[in-house]
């Protein structure tokens, strides 16, 4: 493996096993708000927007948590699950879409 390659593998596992950290965070996340926070900071809620609110009603992780568990540990499993899914998803599509590119 290139040293380039394996560089930025063991970034991103550290920042997957750094990503419970928000858990700790107070205050509001940034961009996680739902229609209610936007409509109090900008007044109204965008209508495309609005027509997507319900879209990741059914997500996989919804609010990063297992279904009925509420222990912190699972919070943390969870956390590191979705950054785990985020990575292999998003590095898998720039992986094949760099493949394709670099072809043609």
């Amino acid at each position: 493996m290139e040293k380039s390659i394996r560089n930025m593998v063991i970034g991103l596992l550290i920042l997957m096993v750094l990503v419970p950290l928000g858990l700790i965070a107070t205050g509001e996340t940034f961009g996680e708000w739902g229609n209610e926070e936007i409509e109090e900071k900008l007044g109204y809620v965008p209508q495309g927007l609005e027509g997507l609110s319900t879209f990741w009603q059914n997500a996989p992780l919804p609010d990063y948590a297992f279904e009925g568990d509420e222990s912190n540990q699972g919070a943390v499993i969870a956390y590191i699950l979705s950054a785990v899914i985020g990575v292999v998803i998003g590095g898998g599509f720039l992986y094949f879409v760099g493949k394709k590119v670099a072809k043609d």
